[in-house]
């Protein structure tokens, strides 16, 4: 088995490695707030929940790292949340993968990546920045702790404090979500996502169960498969 020490590693390096590992990720639209009060709208998988009670989630922000001309530069996620404390997580599903795509474009600086791409802005309850219409979820977010590791990346730790859910997707008595209609996507690495159309159930168990099902699978095994008629 390969093994690789990441301290030896650039940060592409140690990037590619764990991206590529850890798969499938969520990844949302972040909108935040410009300083111009226009909406900034930028793809995220570095980005999980973490808690419900608080209900946490966390986001990985990062600096250009393209070798372009702002290589090296704070991205305007991350400025904007620094200038705001305000973000919104917009999940993305199927029918949205191309314009969440098309946001990560090198758009010229006041462009709006939103406009350019064709998605429709919501104003916010309790955020200055606005969601996207046609997300299932969106959560608005307010930073509760950044925590900074090195000059090229940040850990933001953020309070979710309301949820807005596409309706065809939630049952608003239970709050059971239908996934057939959600579709959500999942990230991979590079240019790669996945579809979660093929799900599986494998329930947890108390002791009891467990083991008198270990028990059978035993006594299964010893007996041997059955002899044809």
């Amino acid at each position: 088995m390969a093994h690789f020490r990441l301290s030896e590693l650039h940060r592409r390096q140690r990037y590619k490695l764990i991206a590529g590992a850890i798969v499938p990720r969520p990844i949302a639209l972040v909108t935040t707030q410009n300083a111009d009060g226009g909406c900034n709208a930028a793809p995220f998988s570095a980005f999980n929940y973490v808690s419900e009670d608080p209900p946490l989630v966390v986001l990985g922000l990062q600096v250009h790292d393209d070798d372009g001309p702002r290589s090296g530069e704070i991205k305007d996620t991350t400025r904007n949340i620094l200038r705001t404390s305000e973000f919104v997580i917009n999940l993305m599903d199927e029918d949205l993968l191309v314009d969440m795509v098309g946001c990560a474009t090198d758009f010229p600086a006041g462009m709006s990546e939103t406009a350019a791409v064709g998605l429709e802005l919501v104003a916010s309850l309790e955020v200055a920045p606005p969601r996207i219409a046609r997300s299932p979820f969106a959560l608005e977010c307010r930073t509760k702790e950044l925590l900074h590791f090195s000059a090229h990346r940040a850990v933001l730790i953020g309070e979710v404090l309301s949820v807005y859910v596409r309706d065809d997707v939630i049952d608003t008595e239970t709050l059971n979500i239908d996934l057939a209609r959600y579709r959500p996507i999942g990230r991979l690495f590079g240019s790669l996502y996945c579809k979660t159309r093929e799900i599986v159930s494998c329930a947890t168990m108390d002791y009891e169960s467990w083991r008198r099902q270990r028990e059978r699978a035993a006594t299964k095994k010893k007996r041997g498969p059955k002899a044809a008629p």
